[in-house]
């Protein structure tokens, strides 16, 4: 028999806000190799003092986390760590999309300058659309089901180590 965990949740994706929105342009493209299109999304981790927030960039074709960023705020700085560290670990970017949802933290001036200074395409989901950032968000669901990052963690440290093991 199973039994349905409670599902909790914080809200990570800020869609209005002045920054200009992206087409999807991987819609109903065929992925055929690595570093083709990498997704990206935020996902909350309780600890007892409130939340951090994971961002995980993952490839498409492979669907190996590229990189992440583990911080205690939902400011832009973690996108662009983590973006950041994907990029310098990367071996062949050229031709590759960058796909996100529609959150301030993907749409603003620092994260699109990282991305457009490496020749990095720049897709973003249409408006409030899960679907169009799917694997990202499995991505998010695999960690804390099976992985049990939807647990309560006593810090952020406690949380830095358990999201390593997942890596």
């Amino acid at each position: 028999m199973l039994t349905l965990r409670k599902k909790y949740s914080a809200r990570t994706t800020n869609s209005h806000h002045r920054f200009y929105k992206y087409s999807n342009i991987i819609k109903g493209i065929e992925i055929t190799k690595p570093n083709q299109v990498w997704v990206s999304d935020i996902t909350y981790i309780r600890t007892l003092k409130g939340f951090c927030y994971l961002v995980l960039i993952t490839d498409m074709h492979s669907r190996k986390i590229v990189d992440y960023d583990l911080s205690d705020s939902l400011e832009l700085k973690g996108c662009a760590r983590g973006l950041n560290k994907a990029i310098y670990q990367a071996k062949d970017i050229k031709r590759l999309i960058h796909h996100s949802d529609r959150g301030i933290q993907y749409c603003n001036n620092v994260h699109t300058q990282i991305l457009k200074r490496k020749k990095i395409k720049i897709s973003i989901t249409e408006e409030n659309h899960c679907y169009e950032n799917a694997m990202a968000e499995r991505v998010n669901g695999i960690l804390k089901d099976e992985f049990y990052l939807d647990q309560a963690f006593d810090n952020l440290n406690n949380t830095k180590k358990a999201t390593k093991k997942c890596n």
